[in-house]
Order: C-alpha cells, then structure tokens, then sequence
C-alpha cells in the first residue's frame, strides 16, 4: 500500500482529518514527527506538512519550521519525484523554505503574509479568518500530481482557516506563475468567476491565488483544507495515482530527468561555509546582506518594548540559530515610532495601553541596551497593518489629539560570547529567520537612537 507521511512538528494540529482523508484514497498515512529519524521518511512514497502552528509561529508562520533538518530531507525526497504537500501552515513551511515555486535553487522567492481582505478597494478586515470558499483550476493550469481527477470546470468548497494566507510576490514572479500555470488553484465565486474582492478573495491573495506548484508540479501549497472535507478527496486520489504511475516509470532510486535540480543554496551550513573569493558574483550577490541604516521620521518619539517574562519567540530564534551553528544570544522587541507634535501628546498615547500592556510589558531605551559585541536589526511589515490598525484605534475610540502616523516593528538583538557577531550576521540573515524580504523591510538599528 501507498505510505504518506504525515509530517508533523511541535503545534501541528490537523493529523487526524489529514490521516481520514488519505485512508479515503485508499492510502496508509503515517505520522512523523519532527524528532524522529530521517531514514524513516526515506521509506514513505509521499508527504504532506499538515495543518496547525509550527513552533507557534513564532518569528512568523512556518519559519521556524522551514529551518528543520526535516524540511532539508523533504527537499531530497521531492527532487526524486515524491509528492509533497502543504496544507495551511504547512504551505507557509513550503514557502518559506523555497520549496514552492522552487525557483533560483529553492531560494525564498515570495510570501505568505498577513489576511488583508478587500472590499470594492477598501480593507474591510485583517487577520484570522474561517470560512467556506469555492476554488478551481486556473485555465492555464500546470497538468501535474494534483490534478488528475479535477477539470478547470470542477468547482471544490472547503475551508480556510488562517491568519497568513496572502501570497504576495512581485509583479514580474506573479506574471511568470501564471505564465506556466503553477498558480494551480484559484478561489472563486459560486459560479467558477474569478473574482479579486472579500469575500471571494478571502486573504487578498496576488491573483486570487489558492495553491502554488513547483516546477517540477509535485510540490503544492495550498492554504484552504482539502482534507476537512471529502470536496477534497479527488487532490488526493490524484496525489495517489501519480505516485502508481511513478513507481512504474521509474527504476528504484532513479530521478526525473526535469525534476534534478543543483543544491540548495540556502541551506545554513552552506551560508556558514560559504567563502566569497571562490564564489560566482551572482552567489556572492546572494550571500551579502546589507540592510539601509534606520532614520526615524524627524521629531518623531521612539517606544521600545520588552517582556516581562520569557520572550518565547526569541528563545525560539535563538535555539535555532544555535542549532544551525550560530553560537549568539537573541533579544527581541516591539518597536513603535510615533509622529506627533509634542512629548505630552506622546505619553498620552503610551497611558492608552494601545502600544503595550504594563501587567507584562515594559518600556526599554535603545541607549541602555548592551552594545559589546551586538548588532540590532529593525524589521518591518512592508505594509504595516499593525500600525495603520493602531493609529485607527486611537482616532476611534481614544480622545488623544494629533497623533500624525504610527509605525511598527520588532527589533532584533543579536550579542555573542564566542565570537565577533559582525562576522556571523550575513548568514544569520540570509537565513530569513527574522523576516521575510517580500514582506518586510530589514534596517540595521543604531543603539544610541
């Protein structure tokens, strides 16, 4: 019988309807866990990263997860032909290891990023969100190991249920998606019309899309559920014939031709290794980071924010950076920049409670943060929600006057013991563990400020 592994990791909660739909098809599912030996997933015939919250999704959805040892295997495995899919937080996984679209050798190359749901031109609505939506086919649909029992005119309702589902890409990558056909799925209205608006667009996704396929068209991600619902079960069934018919083309062990692909470059014991003088420019181009100075609007008021208790997400970052080799201590903040006409006007806005709560928070000064061997790093949303949501707030439902704009971010620390942490800071952020560079913006962040 056909062995589906069922790839799970601390938070992951979807195993049970992940498992009835696979048994529906007629396949065995078998769950792993994240610790377990990688020769056990060397013996299955496909995958799937199931649903739920990875590691909390601290930094962000998936990250943390895509930096898993597993995740380098699951690679390996896909480059022999084997399906792989992620559903949920399990595309945002695929995402942000680079496994999906696969491009530039699996380097990250789009994002799953904030719900952002638009109404005739207007967000009417961020964050989580659950629902029932309709999808299909693209017209232009790549013909891969999903599709097999699915026609453009076949409409599938099932759910989504997420907070960072939007795919978000540039122009150039979104027009050569759809050139090939790799934005397999895409949501719809009743009738099968695509169309750009909430509630049929649930997320505001670039191009209405649901699922994106690899190259190669046996590595999806797709953020509504297909296994909730047996609406889903033909992407299995076909997922299933796919598998019979490549374990008859093929001899034991050997690779499609179209699916060998170089090693990943982004790898992080490769990003440690990597030695510019023996280096293509291209590849050093790839491995330099250098992020813009941080300048803060002219007169505008700085509010740094720390945690009381354990910052979780940054023990997080810092586990797994040490894991990955990195031998650094992480700190973490909420960086708020306020535009105001005055100091007063600046407290008043702090009494609020808007920018952070004091039963767990409290306020820090860049000019007393350790600055021996540190280097700090400001990370933005690129659209900032957060902070368009809170100067919302304000006018909405606090009597604070002139507040002119308000800008959010979370500042990293990176300090070592060990080693000079300017030498170790071009890998730590080719990693992306601390953003997204199609989500957000990255600024090196001057201590003194």
């Amino acid at each position: 019988m056909i062995r589906i592994g069922l790839i799970q990791f601390p938070g992951s909660n979807c195993e049970r309807e992940t498992a009835l739909a696979v048994k529906r098809v007629g396949m065995e599912p078998v769950e792993f866990l994240w610790n377990e030996s990688l020769e056990k997933l060397r013996h299955l015939d496909g995958y799937i990263l199931i649903g739920g919250f990875s590691y909390e999704d601290r930094s962000r959805a998936g990250i943390i997860a895509a930096l898993d040892p597993v995740i380098q295997e699951i690679k390996a495995q896909s480059e022999k032909g084997k399906p792989v899919v992620g559903i949920c937080n399990g595309a945002q996984i695929l995402v942000e290891s680079g496994l999906v679209p696969g491009f530039n050798q699996n380097d990250i190359s789009m994002s799953l990023t904030e719900n952002k749901r638009i109404a005739n031109g207007k967000i009417v609505g961020t964050g989580f969100y659950n629902a029932w939506v309709h999808m299909r086919l693209a017209e232009n649909h790549q013909h891969n190991a999903f599709t097999r029992h699915l026609k453009t005119t076949d409409l599938v309702h099932l759910p989504i249920a997420h907070a960072q589902g939007r795919f978000l890409m540039p122009d150039s990558l979104l027009k050569e998606i759809e050139k090939h056909g790799l934005n397999l799925f895409l949501y719809c209205d009743a009738q099968g019309k695509i169309i750009d608006n909430f509630p049929i667009n649930p997320n505001g996704s670039a191009g209405n899309i649901a699922a994106i396929t690899n190259q190669a068209g046996n590595v999806m991600a797709m953020m509504p559920h297909p296994e909730r619902t047996i609406n889903g079960d033909p992407i299995f069934a076909s997922m299933r014939d796919y598998i019979k018919e490549h374990q008859c083309s093929l001899g034991e062990g050997e690779v499609p031709t179209s699916l060998r692909s170089a090693t990943c470059s982004r790898s992080p014991e490769a990003l440690l290794a990597l030695d510019p003088a023996n280096k293509s420019q291209d590849v050093v181009n790839r491995m330099t980071v250098n992020p813009k100075h941080f300048n803060k609007i002219p007169s505008s008021h700085i509010c740094l924010v720390k945690l009381i208790i354990t910052d979780n997400q940054a023990l997080t970052v810092q586990k797994t950076l040490r894991r990955l080799g990195f031998p650094v201590t992480v700190n973490r903040f909420e960086h708020w920049e306020v535009a105001c006409d005055s100091a007063e006007q600046f407290a008043q806005l702090k009494n609020t409670g808007l920018l952070y709560s004091d039963r767990k928070e409290r306020e820090v000064f860049a000019s007393k943060l350790d600055s021996q061997n540190a280097l700090a790093y400001l990370v933005r949303a690129k659209e900032d929600l957060k902070g368009q949501q809170t100067l919302q707030t304000l006018n909405t439902h606090y009597a604070v006057q002139k507040i002119n704009k308000i800008r959010h971010g979370v500042l990293w620390q990176f300090t070592s013991d060990e080693t000079n942490v300017s030498a170790l800071i071009d890998p730590i952020l080719l990693t992306h563990i601390i953003g997204n560079p199609y989500a957000h913006e990255c600024y090196r962040y001057d201590h003194s400020l």
